[in-house]
């Protein structure tokens, strides 16, 4: 072994040395695959860098051109037709089988993703959350039932509910009666409810419009006879028959958790799935401030 190859493999051993005091400074996990697979290539670079620059320089010393010259040339200088060097084309082939082994089996491309790793912590959270607040007295809830509102509601209903002047559902009434009349002239099946579609025109002409300001009013005072059509599936008090139909009376759980999983079309638009976005003490919460609102 010549001087020159000492020289670059001893330069090598210098790099690599230098590479690990730097790890043991930073404090640097080898013991996590991915770390461990950086400096298994940092090593393997320097060492095949200065190893093949030093054989090559040294053979640039000592080899003469020679070998079969193709047919063409330009001014007087061709080209070989020598065969690729074999460590060359060897390596090269080399590294294509090891880059297909790495992408399918060794790591796969799809083996970590930041999107998955944030779904992973944030459903951890969640569920410690969810232990943490499992219990939580009705102040805590409204508490934390008002951040979510000023977060995901208010931008559409407004910071106070009020629907930004018509605009969207005003949450300082259950319905207003032109709700009502549309719901009653066109059907509803928005919020997947264990009773089904409502049909159209279940009432009309005079009985629609007393049924619309009963149930707009607060179903407070004489409820109509027509009211007797929505009853078999809201029930006589509006209330939803126990979570099988939309409470007409008040914000309960059951309507806004409905709500906040299927969406719900309005004035301005389509209200999107929250589903995925708030926890089930989060919606529960959601459901006390709204009833708050409802009640001031």
């Amino acid at each position: 072994m010549n001087s020159l190859m000492i020289k670059a493999l001893a330069f090598a051993a210098v790099l690599i040395i230098a590479t690990l005091v730097v790890v043991k400074q930073m404090n640097i996990d080898l013991s996590d695959p991915i770390n461990m697979i950086t400096m298994l290539g940092a090593v393997a670079i320097a060492a095949l860098t200065f190893g093949v620059s030093a054989k090559y320089v040294n053979q640039m010393k000592t080899d003469r051109a020679e070998g079969e010259l193709t047919e063409e040339n330009w001014d007087g200088i061709g080209e070989y037709k020598n065969e690729l060097p074999g460590g060359w084309a060897y390596s090269f082939l080399g590294v294509l089988i090891w880059a297909m082994w790495y992408f399918i089996a060794g790591y796969p491309v799809n083996a970590f993703s930041q999107i998955g790793m944030w779904n992973e912590e944030v459903k951890a959270y969640n569920t410690k959350f969810e232990e943490t607040h499992k219990n939580a007295d009705e102040a805590t809830l409204q508490q934390m039932g008002e951040s979510v509102f000023l977060v995901q509601c208010a931008p559409c209903h407004g910071e106070t509910g009020d629907g930004l002047s018509g605009k969207a559902q005003d949450f300082g009434s259950r319905m207003s009666k032109e709700q009502v009349l549309y719901a009653i002239q066109n059907g509803s099946n928005q919020l997947g409810y264990p009773m089904g579609a409502m049909p159209p025109m279940m009432a009309q002409g005079a009985d629609a419009e007393a049924i619309a300001e009963y149930v707009a009013g607060g179903m407070k005072g004489e409820q109509p006879a027509a009211f007797a059509v929505c009853s078999s599936c809201h029930g006589a008090d509006g209330q939803g028959n126990s979570g099988m139909a939309p409470n007409l009376a008040v914000y309960d759980e059951a309507v806004v958790s409905h709500t906040l999983e299927h969406g719900k079309k309005g004035q301005i638009g389509k209200m999107p799935s929250f589903k995925t976005m708030l926890t089930p003490v989060q919606q529960k919460a959601l459901a006390v401030y709204i009833q708050s609102l409802s009640a001031n």
